[in-house]
């Protein structure tokens, strides 16, 4: 088979900033690589027009067109385009594309269309309760009605969002995978009590929680260490630039010390990062089926992370991580504190987490999965 990624972010020295959509991507087109099939990674919203070719994949880089009133209409014009002739040049197959502002709402190539559910901008606004501009939501919902075939990455990501869309649709579940050669558990662990929050710096990923929780570690445990890693954000309900600046006041003098701000690492060098951590910590309240879960538990780290819709998906409470509501800042505080005190738990836990991810998340096998569902969404288009 031959099929495409349609994507606003692609991890790439050449395409900008790039989060979980990009990542899972990645991984997968690895995957199915390893399969024998053929990829293409289209990503829109770029500053040149160019193909690239890596790791056996082609990368073609899209410029937006920019005329006001016009812009989005005309780059879906020039997408289908792009689309239609790798159909016709190079045995295109499938286009895939994710569910964020409905991209494929204007967009019927000749060949089937797949949109994956990472999280629409209609969905994190219902879990975050903010309010969706009536436009993305229409474009959202016209793309998933639009689609030959619906698949997404958590469960709890499918229900909430054929319930929010007010949709009737059979929905394939399929988790994000990951290289699980790549991040694999080190024989040793680094002797500071460290504890690590990797991702983008933003209030639905419970970064304005996790001050408070640090500053109840401290107090009990004075030398634990808090290293964030990722991008600064612009706080949507304060209208700040910066959520790291709404973090600091939060913190206590104390705490504030042991805290390190890294910025954003390339994602090659994040393994190492993980790998300096006795703890990770994801306190969010909006995800799908977030990457950095996974990759922290295929390198045999102990997490403590949010216990809302999708975490079960990922996390067995109490046996390969722990799940604990953000806003539970003694809960959650209690759980590292505990982890950072006690090597044989965080030893036992993180050996549980590191099979766990390579039994359901490699790869290997998700990479199957996909295989066997674009398949069928083929076959059914072509009857």
């Amino acid at each position: 088979m031959h099929i495409g990624f349609l994507t606003p972010e692609f991890p790439h020295p050449r395409t900008g900033n790039s989060g979980g959509i990009g990542t899972s991507i990645a991984n997968l087109s690895a995957g199915l690589i390893a399969l024998g099939h053929k990829v293409s990674i289209l990503v829109y919203g770029q500053k040149e027009d160019v193909r690239l070719e890596q790791d056996g994949m082609s990368i073609h880089l899209i410029k937006n067109r920019k005329i006001k009133g016009l812009s989005r209409f005309l780059t879906q014009k020039k997408i289908r385009k792009l689309i239609n002739g790798l159909v016709l040049n190079e045995q295109l197959d499938l286009i895939e594309a994710p569910d964020w502002t409905g991209i494929t709402s204007g967009i019927k190539p000749k060949c089937p269309v797949v949109v994956r559910l990472h999280g629409s901008d209609t969905y994190f606004c219902d879990l975050e309760n903010r309010q969706v501009k009536p436009i993305n939501r229409s474009r959202e919902k016209r793309a998933l009605e639009n689609a030959d075939a619906i698949v997404s990455v958590s469960r709890f990501t499918a229900d909430r969002t054929l319930q929010i869309f007010g949709l009737n649709a059979d929905i394939t579940v399929i988790p994000n995978g990951l290289d699980a050669e790549k991040f694999t558990p080190s024989q040793t662990e680094m002797p500071e009590r460290t504890v690590l929050y990797f991702g983008t710096l933003i209030r639905k990923k419970g970064l304005l929680e996790l001050p408070h929780i640090f500053n109840k570690v401290v107090d009990v445990v004075p030398d634990a260490k808090l290293v964030l890693i990722g991008r600064d954000s612009y706080d949507i309900q304060t209208q700040s630039t910066s959520t790291w600046q709404l973090m600091k006041p939060i913190f206590t003098p104390k705490a504030l010390q042991n805290v390190e701000w890294v910025g954003p690492v390339e994602y090659a060098k994040i393994r190492n990062e993980i790998h300096k951590a006795q703890v990770c910590v994801f306190p969010t309240f909006a995800e799908a089926l977030p990457v950095s879960w996974i990759e922290a538990m295929a390198m045999g780290k102990a997490i403590v992370a949010s216990d809302i819709g999708w975490a079960p998906e990922i996390v067995s409470n109490r046996e390969d991580g722990f799940l604990v509501h953000p806003t539970d800042h003694d809960g959650f505080a209690s759980v590292i504190r505990t982890l950072l005190e006690d090597a044989e738990l965080r030893k036992n836990i993180g050996q549980a987490a590191a099979s766990k991810a390579r039994a359901v998340f490699s790869n290997r096998i998700v990479a199957k999965q996909n295989e066997v569902f674009y398949l069928k969404t083929i076959q059914e288009y072509r009857r």
